[in-house]
């Protein structure tokens, strides 16, 4: 219905607008040779439909994946600058990776859909993205490689300096890694998704932001393997807002440090879920870094069996070999923690290790009330080199020093 709502506001909006063009301004993949078996590779025509949109004279072009259908789509990049100021894609299908691997051969690994350098981007429906990501689980390498040698699989879905984008409504499930990552972007709204895959699967973060200013994520469920969010280096004025968050790692800053200099800012999570994930909201760091996370709330927080609910972590080190102890450290300061409850699966409810050289000020928290799922057992909360204030909080944060 939305849908249905949404392409007659914008067809009507287009018939009424003064001096539009003459020309078409619906584009349909179906038109340009997507058949939507679910079988057939339908690349080619989404391309050529996308290329026609981005070129169209009209002011708000829609491109149109229809529904009741199963698009199956092989690494391919939408790219910009367009000639209208605003795009939308009505999104009504579906839209499924490739069942094998070696569909990315000849192609860069490391996404499966991009949209870049396209600004006035609006994604909506009620469609929904499958990555097929399984057979990336496991090895996310194309061919055998040295033992010792890593590989990551793709993104999901990139969007890449886009600027004023909007992508609401859908559903993206089984990514190969990432489901989503928002990178040198400015002015994003994010609402109402769902976005799954089993807790067993890694590295599926459900939305990564870098680079990036301005940025609302609001009203959705976030439910996989690894962080529901995870916010990066570069990025300021995130409004994380009615998260449904849960299984997977939580709500994450960083790990910020590796390499240069990292700068995150007003971020500000707010009434938000977190059920059965294995960390809660977390800033992490490694050592050795340089830069500042700073001015940071947490806000009316509800935690549902998490595991370390909350976490600063200035020693972040996953492997646990050849963990740096360095005198340089990224600087956390103005963090607040406020209207918050829940329950934790570990003793350990409040975990503040800061640099041992650089610290972390100001942390606040207020009317904080976390317990153990155990019956009887008694939640404690740990404090390094933080210093800030408690008040109306449970467990107490005894080394908070004023």
């Amino acid at each position: 219905m939305q849908e249905l709502i949404f392409t007659v506001f914008i067809t009507i909006s287009y018939v009424l607008t003064p001096g539009a063009s003459g020309a078409t301004s619906l584009f349909n993949v179906v038109d340009y040779g997507a058949v939507g078996d679910g079988k057939t590779d339908d690349s080619a025509a989404f391309s050529k439909a996308w290329k026609a949109t981005c070129n169209a004279p009209s002011r708000n072009p829609i491109l149109i994946i229809p529904a009741t259908k199963i698009f199956l789509l092989k690494p391919v990049t939408f790219s910009g600058p367009c000639k209208p100021t605003s795009i939308h894609v009505l999104m009504s299908g579906n839209i499924v990776a490739p069942n094998s691997k070696m569909a990315w051969k000849g192609f860069h690994i490391n996404r499966w859909l991009a949209f870049t350098h396209v600004n006035g981007l609006t994604i909506i429906g009620s469609g929904t993205i499958n990555g097929r990501g399984a057979a990336w689980w496991s090895q996310p390498c194309l061919h055998k490689v040295p033992k010792g040698v890593t590989c990551k699989g793709p993104t999901a879905l990139t969007f890449y300096s886009c600027n004023g984008l909007v992508l609401k409504g859908i559903r993206h499930i089984n990514s190969q890694r990432n489901h989503i990552t928002i990178s040198n972007c400015k002015d994003v709204t994010f609402s109402n998704l769902h976005i799954s895959a089993p807790k067993t699967s890694p590295n599926t973060d459900g939305i990564d932001i870098s680079g990036s200013s301005n940025v609302q994520i609001l009203n959705s469920f976030i439910g996989t393997g690894d962080d529901c969010i995870a916010i990066s280096s570069g990025s300021s004025h995130i409004n994380i807002t009615g998260i449904a968050c849960g299984p997977g790692h939580g709500i994450s800053i960083g790990a910020l440090g590796a390499h240069g200099e990292d700068t995150v800012e007003e971020v500000h999570v707010r009434n938000c879920t977190l059920k059965g994930t294995m960390t809660g909201v977390r800033i992490k760091t490694w050592q050795g870094g340089v830069g500042t996370a700073r001015r940071i709330s947490f806000e009316k927080i509800r935690f549902i069996r998490a595991d370390s609910p909350i976490i600063i972590d200035q020693y972040y080190c996953p492997s646990r070999v050849n963990c740096k102890n360095e005198t340089s450290g990224i600087r956390i300061s103005d963090v607040s923690y406020r209207s918050i409850i829940g329950t934790s699966t570990t003793d350990k409810v409040i975990n503040l290790s800061c640099d041992q050289n650089v610290g972390c000020t100001n942390i606040q928290f207020n009317y904080v009330y976390i317990t153990s799922t155990v019956p009887g057992k008694k939640a404690y909360a740990f404090s390094f080199n933080a210093h800030g204030n408690y008040t109306h909080t449970r467990p107490v944060v005894k080394g908070l020093q004023a």
